[in-house]
């Protein structure tokens, strides 16, 4: 019995300009282009096995197999691939992932980001990252950012063969990301549900995505001119912006805890004390991400240690696209979560 494997890493990412809504809930098609900057502290390793002895696919994460509605979202990624080259054959698939799940903190955007890679690395597919985005994005919109490094651009795009993602720049000049994971518990309001509730009920919607569009021609603006100070200040109002939506969307819902408030006031707290730019914005949930120049991240831990628990307290620098790993490289990963080397 043959067996073809391939085996990928992919990083999350941190939307600094936020997908929020689709235009099509099938293609995954955003109502507005996006920019991100993915983050080296957070990842998803995943193994994929084409096995000519299954008899149907099979899905494990964190090393527990998974049911049968998890598996259904799985297989329905692989048909894409399946479909595309005309193979036959059941998988199974392998993942481990270095990231709270359903937290708010992108793990779907790793998790699909990685699978994306190692299906194609396994049926020996040869396209470029931005093709393999189209697929990638079939399986979790932010996944199309996961596939390259440092600031990249989600590109909305005309139809489904077009809305790709694209690197922007290495974001190599001083770039930092604080997370205060205040609640890694899974989410009561999954994002799909609270993105499609928001763009079929909020008054503020069309507002969002007019706006949105300028915000990220500005924010490209600042990276090439690397002024992090205005990156800072677009990412801020970017994110609150979403927020709002949900506010008034009919009824309207939040991601936010009490938590998550009084991380805001410490980020607030200190950023005022230091007169230190620091940035905030959230995703789909309740944690807070502070965006700052790298040589001030000790500074900005350590005071907002004083307001917050230290393990909630965790820092990112840019990170790499997905890349493959070696069946070694899988071994080692594998005795790292076994040893809880991950964020769960």
């Amino acid at each position: 019995m043959s067996k073809r494997v391939g085996i990928a890493r992919a990083h999350t990412n941190i939307a600094l300009i936020k997908y929020w809504g689709k235009r099509d809930r099938d293609l995954f098609l955003p109502m507005n282009s996006s920019l991100s900057l993915t983050l080296d502290a957070f990842y998803t390793d995943t193994r994929v096995i084409f096995d000519d002895s299954l008899s149907a696919d099979v899905f494990y994460l964190n090393k527990e197999k998974q049911s049968s509605k998890e598996l259904e979202k799985i297989s329905q990624f692989l048909d894409l691939f399946r479909e595309y080259t005309g193979e036959k054959g059941f998988v199974c698939v392998e993942s481990l992932n270095f990231v709270p799940t359903a937290a708010g903190l992108a793990s779907s955007a790793s998790a699909f980001a990685a699978l994306a890679l190692a299906t194609a690395t396994a049926l020996g597919l040869e396209m470029s990252r931005e093709e393999l985005s189209t697929f990638a994005r079939r399986g979790s919109g932010s996944s199309t950012r996961s596939l390259f490094g440092g600031f990249v651009e989600w590109d909305m795009g005309t139809g489904s063969a077009d809305s790709m993602a694209h690197p922007v720049d290495d974001a190599a000049w001083n770039i930092g990301m604080i997370i205060l994971a205040v609640d890694t518990g899974k989410k009561k309001i999954a994002s799909r549900v609270g993105m499609e509730h928001t763009v079929q009920t909020s008054p503020f919607y069309p507002m969002w995505v007019e706006t949105a569009a300028q915000d990220l021609q500005e924010m490209k603006a600042a990276i090439i001119q690397q002024d992090f100070e205005r990156l800072g200040q677009i990412t801020e109002h970017n994110g609150m912006k979403m927020h709002a939506t949900t506010l008034s969307a009919n009824p309207p819902f939040t991601y936010w805890t009490a938590a998550t408030m009084k991380a805001q006031a410490a980020v607030r707290q200190v950023r005022e004390e230091f007169g230190v730019p620091a940035y905030m914005t959230m995703d789909a949930g309740p944690n807070v991400k502070v965006l700052c120049r790298a040589s001030d991240m000790g500074r900005l831990v350590k005071g907002l240690k004083e307001y917050l628990p230290a393990e909630q307290v965790l820092t990112s620098l840019s990170g790499p696209g997905t890349y493959i790993l070696s069946e070694a490289d899988w071994q080692a990963s594998q005795v790292a979560f076994s040893r809880g080397e991950h964020h769960d």
